[in-house]
């Protein structure tokens, strides 16, 4: 499990996607979330712009990412 320090308190789904290096881009993050492939805090979750916060934890193409 690979721990992501941000800035501030929150960050959204899409932009952390990015920041892990999970998706190249806003659009592969785009196509994970359509196809189902995202969890947060072990739901599937579809939208590109949820907001996550200090201890959110994802998951996607096999890594799994905490907010620290």
């Amino acid at each position: 499990m690979e721990e992501i320090e941000i800035q501030g308190h929150i960050i959204r789904l899409g932009q952390l996607l990015k920041l892990a290096g999970i998706a190249e881009s806003g659009a592969d993050a785009k196509a994970l979330l359509a196809d189902g492939a995202v969890t947060v805090n072990g739901e599937v979750e579809t939208r590109r712009g949820r907001q996550l916060t200090l201890g959110d934890t994802v998951a996607a193409e096999g890594e799994t990412v905490t907010i620290r």
